[in-house]
């Protein structure tokens, strides 16, 4: 059931749950408000955003401990749609990308993520964290030195304050940070960027409202495009950071819930006036490093989003971008595998070649969805490099000279086809050939379409072919798509040349 929760989810780390809300809430005022600027709409579409599809998620989600909400992944993808069509289209094309989050979901698109390799995780990552300290640069050129100061003072804090004794354990410390760099600000009357000059904060509650467009097919072909990139991107990176949280917390998640989870969210975004998001991987390993675990931290976060811009926009308006740029500092450096630069001499150079061209095209696009897709097809194709120079044929004659037999050893797919074909002598004269492929498995067409070409140039050499060995499943699809021992089909394909 998608709403279906133990009750350990919500209520066996309550202060962990509590504080580490609080500290994601405050970083993800200034995000929000970035992408909405990105995505070229009011500040607002992005908080309300952010806040529904957190408490939506916390109820729903997957991946306890997740932070979902409006991301710039996403907000990439809706410049022009915003930009050409206006908001209300904007709203339309949310509400159809949680629409087909929630088919996927029950499609169980989730279990594709069994294909990603761990080296494509790996990029991803690496990735995502380079582009979370790429985007706190704009903070930290043409400023004065105090914001210089207030940052390493506030990475100080960060990374200090835990070792402090019982208090260094009990408080989050970016929750110290923004609260410490935030009263040092007011009190020195500091003229530094603060999050007040990020953008004009909401004051009203979000209400429910029907995107005001024609609901006719000329709508439906305007923002499909969008909706599907948004499904896909939105996807893909919940997924992958539901998989990162796995290994952080070193516990399991539901991947077909949390697409379905992912659609609900941007559905009642839509109707509520935001922008479509998805997890965020930044927010959830703050989440994770600040104690939170359960729902609760995600419930807490998106409603103390609301709250705090909403009733406490005064307070919140103060708060120096210094600290909020410290946070996510600390993020990129706690996000970056590190052990991954090791890994280098000590992985294949397929494995690093992979991990190194997602991260690359990642960052170079800043397409989330590219960079993986690119990462998995090398990762396809490495494989099956590999696992075909694991296939190779012996041959032996019997002591009579009369039958020669191929012991055929492997994986017969599309790459091995060529090397199973060489291993013949189709021109040496022989009474009988014997094709012993006990240790062997054919996969796809094109590996029965060589055998085919195999029996049949030894039939035309004149000699007689006997197969032995065939395992259930490789005799199944030789059976329904091998021609060699139906002479109908042979003429049929004869017949046309």
């Amino acid at each position: 059931m998608l709403f279906l929760s133990k009750k350990q989810d919500w209520l066996g780390n309550i202060r962990g749950d509590v504080l580490a809300g609080l500290v994601v809430a405050l970083a993800l005022i200034p995000e929000a408000i970035a992408f909405s600027i990105i995505a070229g709409v009011d500040p607002k579409i992005g908080l309300y955003a952010s806040f529904c599809i957190a408490v939506v998620t916390a109820f729903t989600g997957g991946r306890p401990g997740m932070i979902s909400a409006a991301t710039g992944a996403m907000a990439l993808l809706m410049v022009t749609l915003v930009k050409e069509h206006g908001l209300q289209y904007l709203l339309a094309a949310t509400v159809l990308t949680g629409l087909l989050q929630i088919l996927s979901g029950y499609l169980k698109l989730g279990n594709l993520m069994s294909f990603v390799s761990r080296s494509v995780v790996t990029g991803f990552v690496n990735a995502l964290a380079i582009l979370i300290f790429m985007a706190q640069l704009p903070e930290l050129t043409g400023v004065s030195w105090h914001v210089y100061v207030m940052t390493a003072g506030g990475l100080g804090i960060i990374y200090l304050f835990p070792l402090l004794p019982v208090i260094g354990k009990t408080i989050p410390s970016p929750l110290v940070c923004i609260l410490v760099l935030t009263a040092i600000a007011v009190y020195l009357k500091l003229d530094i960027r603060t999050v007040g000059d990020m953008g004009e904060l909401p004051d009203t509650l979000p209400i429910f409202m029907w995107p005001q467009v024609p609901m006719n097919l000329e709508t439906l072909q305007i923002i499909f495009p969008y909706a599907s990139a948004l499904a896909v991107v939105g996807m893909l990176e919940s997924l992958m950071t539901a998989t990162i949280i796995d290994d952080l917390t070193d516990t399991p998640s539901d991947k077909n819930r949390e697409c379905k989870s992912q659609g609900l969210a941007n559905i009642s975004a839509g109707f509520l006036g935001g922008m479509a998001g998805c997890a965020m991987i930044g927010q959830s390993v703050i989440n994770v490093k600040s104690g939170g675990r359960g729902r609760l931290s995600t419930f807490i976060a998106g409603t103390m989003l609301l709250i705090m811009v909403v009733f406490l926009s005064e307070w919140i308006s103060i708060i120096p971008m210094a600290a909020l740029v410290s946070v996510m500092i600390m993020v990129s450096i706690g996000t970056f595998s590190w052990r991954s630069i090791i890994n280098l001499k000590e992985y294949p150079l397929s494995t690093n070649i992979v991990m190194i061209m997602t991260v690359v095209v990642v960052v170079w696009t800043h397409n989330l969805a590219l960079g993986v897709f690119v990462g998995v097809l090398l990762a396809s194709l490495f494989f099956a490099n590999k696992i075909s120079h694991f296939m190779y044929v012996k041959s032996e004659l019997d002591a009579t000279g009369s039958v020669r037999t191929y012991r055929v050893i492997g994986q017969i797919f599309f790459n091995s086809a060529d090397k199973f074909m060489a291993a013949f002598d189709f021109k040496e004269a022989i009474e009988k050939v014997v094709i012993d492929l006990t240790r062997a498995h054919f996969w796809d067409i094109t590996s029965v379409t060589a055998l085919d070409k195999a029996v049949i140039k030894f039939r035309r050499e004149g000699a007689d072919v006997e197969i032995i060995g065939l395992n259930e499943a490789s005799s199944t699809i030789i059976d329904r798509f091998g021609i060699h021992d139906k002479p109908e089909e042979i003429q049929k394909v004869m017949g046309g040349h």
